[in-house]
């Protein structure tokens, strides 16, 4: 998932943190920082230019020497090899002295003997995505002289894996929250107030034919919008993470994915024939969708479909060509629903097609986050495009987060309420049946870090990371509706060790003695006979325990007199029952085969003289194939 620091900042304090020092919080914390990049620059020795004229270069073919304005009185010389501009374009100009990414600084040099006193860049060479093929040619009516930073904002992309039991940092507002936790600084949501929102029971405007796939649903039909290109700010959030502006509605719907981790879809209200139904596909039923290609469901797919039947939308994965937003577009349906995770990664697996929202809907998207989503992004498309929206339809009812479904009851004999006295004044109460309680024991952190984090410091974690602790009871502690993950007592204080780090934890060397145990005793035995044998001139093989068909039978993999393991019979042979290749379609019943293999491979090469062992374990079946598998560890020379 890619993170823009500029985006970022919006939710977090980052003043004085060094892109390097989050980058150890997160990975300390254990979220994988795999890239850094800077985006743009802020060197104001990168500038608008103007090119004056452009002659051959005495020595080169494919070199020009450029005469360049760059808005401070005289013209600079710069030899450039592009091949895309013409006199008069305006293009991005590094000077002697300005850093590009990758810390590329410019000097005042000479390319094939003709000194070039800058450079003419590309949109790349700015750490930006390339607009065409060579230089990046600007808008005529930019000033020359510009700083490009007053362009193109400067900006960090921040690249990190997020592990499959976090969901919820799969979106900027995520992150944001749990570096505030990790860090301590001040965090800054956006305020979205989803229990003003006036809900409507569905009735004939949405039907689930599969609660069990897909429980809850939400839509709100927004009449007299205006489809058109999207403001600056919006196009820039998008484009620094590497997203293609499209228009102002399925921009909004693609921010709102990112920065609230909402998965959301819009339909051409006009192309919507009466109301919503999510059902299963029929076998064979075909699908546009909105990548141009057309797959073929079946009647495990999930889909969303007008009343008329036709397709709309692969639930959870992705849109329709046919009913997607256009420029003619002007009333839509704002799509914000629950699917089941299982089953979204089933159908996105089978068709081969993934997209940003199923990728969150196969890690567990939370259901409260359902209506916020939607309420964020109508109060944005209110804004950008106009129209009026209607009540917000509801079908179903959010479901308990996955996680919690099995978590044991608070065991208080008056219920969470007495725990919790908040819950009893509807604080919360959208959210209510989407919480779970987990009851920690304080001594357990006294084990795992010796006492080296106080009970203090634990709670402080806790409530920085969003569990709320119970006013009676002090060892309960309410898990946020995002927290998918936080089940049982060794997760939070897991959570409580990350934070606090485990490099406050001081080391111990206090291993008790242990006795040798029987698999201690036959990996020892097998450790001396592998260094007698290699004493002996011997060289191990490691060879891959799936053979080809023809290699177990016959006399190549019998063996003779061998004990525990008798000659081969008749339904020894283990056949694999979907087999990669021919070459890999049975369990050898002995190593025979792949020395033999190696023994040919080496000999192929020259080798004149061959010594081989393999330990290591061999298959076959028991009572000619009607009793149970056996595996022996065996040697092979």
């Amino acid at each position: 998932m890619k993170i823009s620091l500029n985006w970022l900042s919006q939710y977090i304090d980052l003043a004085g943190l060094s892109v390097d020092e989050m980058s150890d919080m997160l990975t300390f914390a254990g979220i994988e920082v795999e890239d850094i990049h800077q985006q743009g620059v802020d060197s104001p020795l990168v500038v608008v230019a103007r090119v004056a004229s452009a002659e051959q270069h005495p020595q080169a073919d494919r070199l020009k020497v450029c005469q360049v304005d760059v808005g401070d009185g005289t013209l600079h010389q710069i030899v450039c090899g592009a091949q895309n501009y013409k006199v008069g374009d305006k293009v991005p100009c590094a000077l002697p002295g300005a850093v590009l990414p990758g810390n590329f600084e410019i000097k005042v040099g000479k390319l094939r003997g003709v000194e070039s006193r800058g450079m003419l860049c590309s949109a790349s060479e700015l750490g930006l995505p390339d607009k065409e093929h060579g230089l990046w040619i600007l808008p005529q009516e930019l000033e020359v002289g510009m700083p490009i930073s007053q362009v193109v904002k400067a900006d960090t992309i921040v690249e990190v894996e997020v592990t499959p039991n976090r969901p919820d940092l799969l979106s900027h507002n995520g992150m944001a929250f749990e570096l505030a936790a990790i860090s301590g600084r001040g965090y800054n949501p956006v305020p979205i107030d989803d229990i003003q929102v006036e809900l409507e029971p569905a009735g004939a405007c949405v039907r689930l034919d599969q609660p069990e796939i897909n429980p809850y649903y939400t839509a709100v039909k927004i009449s007299g919008v205006k489809v058109q290109e999207s403001p600056e700010w919006l196009k820039e959030r998008l484009v620094a993470i590497g997203l293609r502006p499209i228009n102002n509605i399925v921009d909004v719907t693609n921010f709102v994915l990112h920065e609230q981790g909402t998965p959301l879809h819009a339909f051409d209200a006009a192309k919507v024939q009466g109301g919503i139904v999510t059902r299963t596909a029929y076998e064979g039923e075909t699908f546009k969708a909105l990548d141009g290609q057309e797959y073929t469901l079946n009647c495990t797919d999930l889909v969303v479909t007008d009343q008329s039947g036709k397709v709309l939308a692969i639930g959870g994965v992705m849109g329709g060509e046919e009913s997607g937003v256009t420029d003619a577009t002007t009333d839509i349906i704002l799509e914000s629903a629950w699917f089941k995770p299982s089953a979204v990664r089933a159908t996105s697996r089978r068709l081969a097609l993934s997209s940003d929202s199923s990728y969150r809907f196969e890690r567990g998207t939370s259901a409260w986050n359902v209506l916020r989503g939607s309420v964020r992004a109508v109060e944005l498309i209110l804004r950008l495009a106009g129209g009026t929206a209607s009540k917000t339809y509801v079908a179903g009812a959010p479901v308990p987060n996955p996680a919690h479904e099995c978590m044991p009851s608070c065991g208080h004999p008056d219920g969470p309420t007495a725990i919790f006295p908040s819950l009893k004044q509807g604080k919360g109460a959208t959210v209510t049946n989407e919480l779970g309680f987990v009851k920690l024991p304080w001594k357990a952190l006294d084990q795992i870090s010796g006492g080296s984090i106080s009970y203090e410091e634990g709670a402080r974690i806790l409530t920085a990371l969003g569990l709320m602790q119970a006013p009676e009871g002090a060892e309960y502690w309410l898990i946020p509706p995002h927290r998918l993950d936080l089940t049982r007592p060794c997760d939070l204080l897991e959570e409580i060790v990350r934070v606090f780090g485990l490099d406050g934890i001081p080391s111990r060397f206090c291993g008790p003695f242990v006795p040798e145990s029987p698999v201690d005793a036959a990996y020892n035995f097998q450790m001396r006979l592998r260094r007698k044998l290699a004493a002996l001139g011997f060289y191990e093989t490691q060879t891959i325990k799936l053979i080809a068909s023809e290699s177990a039978d016959g006399s190549i993999a019998q063996v003779k007199d061998a004990l525990p393991v008798r000659p081969l019979q008749e339904g020894d042979i283990i056949r694999v029952a979907l087999p990669l290749s021919e070459d890999h379609s049975v369990l050898r019943p002995a190593h025979t085969p792949g020395l033999i293999a190696a023994a040919v491979r080496n000999s192929n090469q020259g080798a004149s003289v061959l010594r081989f062992f393999e330990l290591g374990r061999v298959f076959r079946n028991t009572g000619g194939g009607k009793g149970r598998d056996i595996e022996t560890d065996t040697l092979g020379i």
